[in-house]
């Protein structure tokens, strides 16, 4: 395990009107995974972590997901229907595996093992009604099997369905206003109900009820790439500082200016702030990253990162 030296910028920093006790470090562990060697990575947007603290990658080449325990052990793989269009993945309060696929326009819901139970959306049609989506981003779902997807890329809303995949509602449109979307790029929901919608292009979070009325905004903290809610309601937050283009005045998104994670409270307060060191050849040394894409924590409190250009998943352990 290679140790982040003292001057690094993977040392987590607390906010400036924390108190307690110092800021964790991080160090990466860069024998994990075990991947075998028939096993390639491509891009690698989307990580989660079941009950049992297993690591769910997926990624752009095959097999898509792949999963591993703590240890690094491989526990199983297999593939979803179009590796390619891979973006983010969750575990959703049964265990079942939600996946996007942002190119062919699905959302899916698979068993532990890959058995297929449900698609949502028309495979390979776009579109801006009850049965398409267009460049879907990611999923939330709620305890009781109801679920709601950002569909970023090409529409900019959220929309809500039941348990069995039926429309229910959706809201927003492109803009800057409250309630709306330059690219929701990431969902998450908390115990209390709260959707939190990672609006990247706008470098914000919006939170939201389950109705769709807005809550609270979230500016000026991180342009926002992918979430992961603790059991706390703590928002992990990966993504890079919000920094406006000198020459064009939007915000500065793609390539990001850094990498960057936030720990947040339900109401937007910084607990933690955790700069993380950016490569400038991918895939770089370890510890590195390079257009970081998805966080995921355990029960242990390691981090689990995934990034686009970088083609890996890294794991890092507090100290």
């Amino acid at each position: 395990m290679t140790a982040v030296a003292p001057w690094s910028p993977c040392r987590a920093e607390p906010p400036g009107n924390a108190s307690g006790g110092a800021a964790p470090r991080y160090v990466v562990d860069p024998s994990w995974p075990q991947k075998p060697d028939e096993f390639t990575w491509a891009a690698m947007p989307g990580i989660a972590v079941d009950a049992r603290d297993n690591v769910y990658l997926f990624t752009r080449s095959r097999p898509s997901v792949q999963v591993y325990r703590p240890d690094g052990a491989l526990v199983r793989a297999w593939n979803t229907e179009n590796p390619p269009g891979a973006h983010h993945i969750e575990i959703g309060p049964k265990g079942n595996v939600w996946t996007t696929d942002f190119k062919n326009h699905v959302v899916q819901k698979y068993t532990p093992e890959g058995k297929l139970l449900m698609t949502v959306g028309e495979a390979g049609t776009a579109g801006d009604d009850q049965r398409h989506f267009d460049g879907p981003t990611d999923v939330a779902v709620l305890p009781g099997g109801e679920f709601f997807v950002s569909d970023g890329y090409g529409n900019r809303r959220v929309v809500r369905f039941d348990a069995s995949g039926e429309f229910v509602k959706q809201w927003g449109r492109e803009g800057e206003g409250p309630g709306e979307f330059a690219l929701p790029h990431a969902i998450a929901v908390d115990s209390q109900g709260r959707l939190y919608v990672a609006d990247r292009g706008n470098a914000r979070i919006q939170v939201f009820n389950t109705e769709g009325k807005l809550l609270d905004v979230w500016e000026n903290l991180i342009a926002p790439w992918g979430f992961h809610m603790s059991p706390q309601d703590e928002l992990w937050v990966c993504g890079s500082s919000p920094e406006r283009h000198k020459v064009e005045g939007r915000w500065s998104v793609v390539p990001p200016p850094d990498q960057l994670l936030m720990k947040l409270s339900p109401q937007g307060k910084v607990l933690l702030r955790v700069p993380l060191e950016k490569t400038a050849t991918p895939p770089g040394k370890p510890g590195e990253l390079n257009w970081i894409h998805g966080i995921a924590v355990d029960s242990q409190g390691n981090l689990y990162l995934g990034d686009i250009q970088g083609h890996r998943a890294q794991k890092f352990r507090p100290q």
